[in-house]
């Protein structure tokens, strides 16, 4: 048996093919896990959801921010972009299972025996691994609750951007939120910032990468996605980077948690 984790698809279905043939991949023997944003700019979202979900258990994705932005755009909620590439799954026959599926997936996943954590963004400055577990579970809560078309309408936004008890409940879940699929840089008193998306070199001095306010815990190993321009890189001890930008004609990566191996395929240049 073998764990094979995946970076961000957003939609390329071939690329995660290819990987899956690599390494023989057997859903009654291995277990293949995902960071999330399985839908968006590439060619096949929609085959993608639908290979995903065909895996069953032998599958485990946590949610992305793309793949919040499909559900809130299916009803009604969001807008799509230019180059959101969804259409085809909101006219399919099984959009309504589809996307059920979609909202009920976490927003953190905790390997039973192996132990690391994967979610897509990371984990926020001011929370410890059980406030993170804590946090995950309410605002997943509320998008699996009746009211979870409100929760989808109220989750758009930038503040608050820094964590308090005293938060309501619409705000904690619009930073837990945040904070699971859309993090990167943080000031450091904590605050999450959302306007600077590309590499460390190139952010404002003041500003930290999340996972370097990590070293003040002792966490289990955690493993993300969401920044491609990282390019798999990140020197933090524990802490796994796996989007290497499929979707923007770098690569798609997946590591074997047993062996530590990565493995890569060259990706097309599906988004503009």
């Amino acid at each position: 048996m073998a764990t094979y984790i995946v970076g961000d698809l957003q939609g390329c279905l071939r690329d995660l093919e290819l990987l899956l043939a690599r390494v023989a991949f057997n859903p009654s023997r291995d277990q293949l896990w995902l960071t999330g944003d399985l839908v968006a700019r590439g060619p096949d979202s929609l085959g993608c959801l639908r290979r995903v979900i065909a895996l069953g258990n032998a599958a485990v994705t946590v949610l992305g921010n793309h793949d919040l932005h499909l559900l809130a755009i299916a009803h009604g909620i969001g807008k799509p972009k230019p180059s959101d590439n969804i259409t085809a799954i909101l006219h399919a026959a099984d959009k309504t299972d589809l996307l059920n599926w979609l909202r009920h997936q976490p927003l953190l996943a905790e390997h039973d025996s192996h132990g690391f954590v994967m979610t897509h963004a990371g984990i926020p400055p001011q929370w410890d691994l059980n406030q993170a577990k804590a946090s995950a579970r309410m605002a997943e809560a509320e998008l699996q609750s009746p009211q979870y078309k409100q929760r989808l309408q109220q989750m758009y936004g930038n503040q608050p951007d820094l964590w308090r008890q005293d938060l309501s409940t619409t705000e904690q879940l619009r930073y837990s939120i945040n904070a699971f699929t859309r993090m990167r840089l943080c000031y450091p008193d904590g605050r999450l910032d959302f306007e600077n998306k590309a590499t460390l070199a190139s952010a404002p001095q003041q500003l930290r990468p999340w996972f370097e306010f990590r070293a003040a815990y002792q966490d289990p190993p955690l493993v993300f996605g969401h920044w491609a321009a990282l390019e798999g890189r990140c020197e933090q001890t524990g802490i796994h980077a796996l989007d290497t930008g499929c979707v923007w004609g770098g690569t798609l990566t997946m590591l074997c948690w047993e062996t530590g191996e990565r493995l890569a395929t060259p990706c097309p240049a599906y988004a503009g």
